[in-house]
């Protein structure tokens, strides 16, 4: 991995790059003071991943982050932006992640690794500058992440907390309360109000619901149905969370509701449809887990999302997130799973029971 920093010490300290360049034995690390600096080198050699100061002494960071796109796609981009505050609307789009200083060691040290492993499961240098040139690449979920933050730094968060926290964002916070009153989440009474949804539906419904609103609301590519591609994600999520064990049902709704998001990526194959010849374009799959990687999701995510489609390329052998999203979505989309992987892992037993299940959340959605 070869790592460039471009900042002065007052962001980056000689202490923090020398521990990055420590931690990995493959990491190659340099920092350059400024842009002009950075682009000698960027324009020298490739780089798997630049991480860009909140401001530079020559240049406004966003533009060194559209430079850096265009000549090299493949990099991965991260913003480094001040404090806790939202990324600046110019950079939105331009970065692939975003960091808040002061860079805590553990985060950076993540951020970076987790780059690391995206690349060894998706080892495809075409689907890198495919993506890396996309000019309005998706942004990360902002509202979804600081919840995220919020949790795993309170794990008693309350109600009352989480509804402020969304209640932040009034155009997701309307498109959660109507996700809310939908079919497939209303059991009959309406909800009218944040505290009540997560309170009647769960902090990791309402977390979910979230993304969701937020992930829908991206720009899509041509041709495509985002109202179909949102209920078909949001009963498949559903479906893969009973379809789990406690202790990783939250992980499957989120895949599942993810594992399509590659279809709003303009210059993806939808893999639903059969193979052209001479078709060279990324299939959703793939391309859907590499933005997700450059989010930096957990990487259980990330992997069922790359092969739902085709569950038997995952590293995992038994029947978890990975089968339990191939199988939701399958069932959700009104195909067939693979029934030979399903055998393999030894839950086809378990198939018209979901079958059943998914019938059941299917009805009264279509009634509604």
């Amino acid at each position: 991995m070869r790592i460039l920093f471009v900042g002065d010490e007052a962001v980056f300290p000689v202490d923090l790059v020398e521990l990055v360049s420590a931690m990995g034995i493959d990491w190659e690390v340099e920092r350059c003071a400024d842009a002009d600096a950075a682009m000698n080198r960027i324009a020298s050699a490739a780089l798997d991943v630049v991480l860009v100061a909140p401001t530079l002494s020559d240049l406004p960071p966003a533009m060194l982050l559209g430079q850096l796109r265009a000549l090299r796609p493949e990099t991965s981009r991260i913003a480094v932006v001040d404090g806790g505050q939202t990324p600046p609307a110019r950079i939105i789009g331009l970065a692939h992640r975003f960091l808040p200083t002061p860079l805590a060691p553990e985060l950076l040290l993540e951020a970076i690794g987790s780059l690391e492993e995206l690349r060894e499961l998706l080892d495809n240098p075409e689907l890198r500058r495919r993506i890396g040139r996309v000019e309005q690449l998706p942004s990360p979920p902002q509202l979804y992440l600081r919840l995220m933050s919020a949790l795993e730094n309170d794990d008693n968060a309350s109600a009352t907390q989480i509804a402020t926290l969304v209640a932040g964002d009034p155009a997701i916070a309307a498109k959660v309360l109507q996700l809310c009153n939908s079919a497939y989440f209303s059991n009959g009474r309406t909800i009218t109000d944040l505290r009540s949804a997560v309170t009647r539906l769960g902090i990791a419904t309402l977390r979910d619901l979230v993304l969701a609103s937020e992930v829908f609301s991206l720009p899509a590519a041509a041709g495509v149905d985002r109202a179909a591609l949102q209920q078909r994600s949001l009963l498949a999520a559903r479906l893969a969370k009973r379809m789990l064990p406690e202790s990783s049902a939250d992980l499957g709704a989120t895949a599942a509701l993810l594992a399509d998001i590659g279809l709003l990526l303009p210059g993806v194959r939808d893999e639903r449809q059969p193979l052209a010849e001479g078709d060279d374009r990324p299939g959703h799959a793939e391309a859907g887990a590499y933005l997700l990687g450059l989010w930096g999701l957990p990487m259980p995510i990330i992997e069922a999302v790359a092969f739902h489609r085709m569950p038997s390329r995952s590293s995992t052998r038994s029947f978890w997130v990975t089968g339990a999203v191939h199988t939701a979505m399958a069932l959700a989309a009104g195909e067939e799973p693979d029934e030979a992987y399903l055998t393999r892992t030894g839950v086809i037993g378990r198939l018209p029971e979901w079958r059943e299940l998914a019938e059941s959340l299917t009805a009264p959605a279509v009634a509604g």
